[in-house]
This record gives structure tokens, C-alpha cells and sequence, in this order.
């Protein structure tokens, strides 16, 4: 892994090399005595020519700020898969979802269309009450009744 430089680093190295490429020295022969690759000197030379100190400070630290984020971010998205995998087991039928987006709107205060998109509840299916109760007819006590052959 190679070694972070700083911003005084590079432009003194960006600076040294100019001046032995200036002198007639070739560009892989200066770049090596600099103790660097010819491809690092024209990769610096493509990013960092033409900036201060201080401008090359600043782009070096918006790009360990946006690095951080970066990671933040994948984090941020492992979390929500993880989540989403088990919530799959709590939130099986719409009204289970309805019951959540509720719960969610009302503790921690966030939209109905923000609570619907992380708990996957389509918006329509959330504002609709349904006119019939769900069918649990199923597991209900009168369907043992049915096959119990009382009628």
C-alpha cells in the first residue's frame, strides 16, 4: 500500500522534478530520482498542477471527507438490507405493514411516504382501509367446526 503524502510533499516532489525536466533531464530519469514513478508524476501532475498549497490542503481533505461518506453510505445500505431480510418475517401481509408505517410515523416523526418506501408498503395499499376483514378463516376455531361434521 503506498504511503499518504501530504500537500507540502507532493508539490515540493511536483516542484523538483519541473526543474530537473527543465534542466534537459528526461522525465522518467527525474521522476526516479525523486524516488517516484514516471505514472505517479503524471498522475500528480494531472490532478495537483497549477494549485497553492493551500487549494491542494483543501481538495486533499474533500477527498478523505468524501471517502468517509463513501463508507458511511455502504454501511448505511449493509444496514438497510440486513434489515429489510428481517423485517420480511414481521411484516408478512399488508396490515402488518400498515400497523409498522403508523408506528413509525408516530415515534420518530417521519413521512408516511418515507416510513412506506423503507417498510416496502405501497402508498395506495396504506391510505386504503379494506372493506372486508382479512380472511383468517383458516386457522378461525368455526373451520374445525366444518370439518368436525356439526352443521
Amino acid at each position: 500500500m503506498s504511503k499518504a503524502r501530504t500537500a507540502q510533499e507532493i508539490i515540493k516532489k511536483l516542484r523538483s522534478i519541473d526543474a530537473l525536466i527543465g534542466s534537459g533531464m528526461h522525465v522518467a530519469e527525474a521522476a526516479l530520482s525523486a524516488n517516484m514513478t514516471e505514472m505517479t508524476y503524471y498522475r500528480w501532475r494531472k490532478r495537483y498542477a497549477g494549485l497553492s498549497e493551500k487549494q491542494l490542503q483543501w481538495v486533499m481533505a474533500l477527498q478523505n471527507d468524501n471517502a468517509r461518506l463513501r463508507r458511511e453510505l455502504s454501511e448505511l445500505q449493509l444496514d438497510r438490507r440486513i434489515f429489510m431480510e428481517l423485517s420480511k418475517e414481521l411484516l408478512t401481509t399488508p396490515a402488518a405493514r400498515r400497523a409498522w408505517v403508523q408506528h413509525v410515523t408516530a415515534a420518530l416523526g417521519v413521512s408516511e411516504r418515507h416510513a412506506c418506501k423503507v417498510l416496502g408498503q405501497h402508498r395506495s395499499t396504506q391510505r386504503k382501509i379494506p372493506k372486508f376483514p382479512t380472511r383468517s378463516y383458516l386457522n378461525s376455531s368455526k373451520n374445525s367446526d366444518l370439518h368436525s361434521g356439526s352443521a
